[in-house]
């Protein structure tokens, strides 16, 4: 009796805590809603399989406790039972799954006319790189990083020329423009996160992975690291404003750009 009264007691508190308790996201800033939707999807399914097993427990811990001259049934097989727990399991792990894929689907699925910028994580900062007055980003490798050149453009792309270089500064975002956040590492793997926006995806040495979103909330949001990527990995920190056009147009002509900034060795040596 014991037992069964302290998993019924588990199962209500645990309901109770997800009613009255404000664990529930901060409030969204980007079109991502459908990320939510799919996480409540999941707590939905999962949270009625909780309550139904645990009950479930609890009657059983009751109903065949020990009594005098009671004897246990031996049935270590039940095939029945094993094919609806089969079938019960498959139906919920598809609709667990089903909207994440739909989502999956829109979420790296670009719309045209998607502005590109790029994220760069190394240990322990951000970088950003936004394209310049002719809407391209340049190549880049991280052969090229130095000193002057922390993101590893290519010196002799010309389209990288006019690209926006941000090293520990902000990120800013026009509203209701869709992006295309294009994400690379220089290291070890990081994760590009805000939970605002209720989007991220890791970031891959070697490779470059992407999302897009569309930023719906003007405001200032932390960006963090979701992946542990060594002893500063708490102090990954950064910021990306959501600005109206007035105000992103304005922030943008106070920016430098990648030829402004890059001062090749040729220089140095006077060449």
């Amino acid at each position: 009796m014991p037992i069964a009264i302290a998993l019924v007691v588990l199962t209500l508190g645990s309901l109770l805590f997800h009613v009255v308790s404000p664990w529930w996201w901060t409030p969204i800033a980007s079109n991502w809603r459908y990320i939510d939707d799919t996480i409540t999807i999941t707590f939905w399914i999962t949270g009625c399989v909780f309550t139904a097993v645990v009950l479930f427990m609890a009657y059983c811990a009751y109903r065949f406790r020990h009594r005098p001259g009671l004897v246990a049934a031996y049935e270590p097989e039940n095939t029945r039972l094993e094919r609806w727990l089969a079938i019960g399991t498959g139906v919920g792990v598809a609709a667990m799954l089903a909207p994440g894929l739909l989502v999956w689907s829109q979420f790296v699925n670009v719309p045209a006319g998607a502005t590109e910028v790029e994220i760069v994580g190394q240990q322990w900062q951000w970088g950003f790189r936004l394209p310049g007055a002719d809407g391209k980003l340049g190549a880049s490798d991280s052969q090229y990083v130095t000193a002057d050149n922390p993101l590893g453009l290519s010196p002799t792309d010309p389209n990288g020329q006019d690209d926006v270089i941000l090293v520990a500064a902000d990120l800013h975002l026009q509203l209701g423009k869709p992006v295309k956040i294009l994400l690379r590492a220089l290291d070890v793997v990081h994760d590009f996160y805000v939970p605002e926006f209720r989007a991220k995806m890791d970031m891959i040495p070697g490779t470059t992975t992407y999302y897009w979103i569309v930023p719906t909330r003007v405001g200032a949001f932390d960006v963090l690291c979701a992946e542990l990527c060594g002893y500063g990995h708490p102090y990954m920190r950064g910021r990306v404003v959501v600005d109206t056009e007035t105000a992103y147009q304005a922030w943008l002509k106070n920016q430098k750009t990648f030829a402004q900034t890059y001062d090749p060795p040729h220089k140095e040596a006077g060449l």
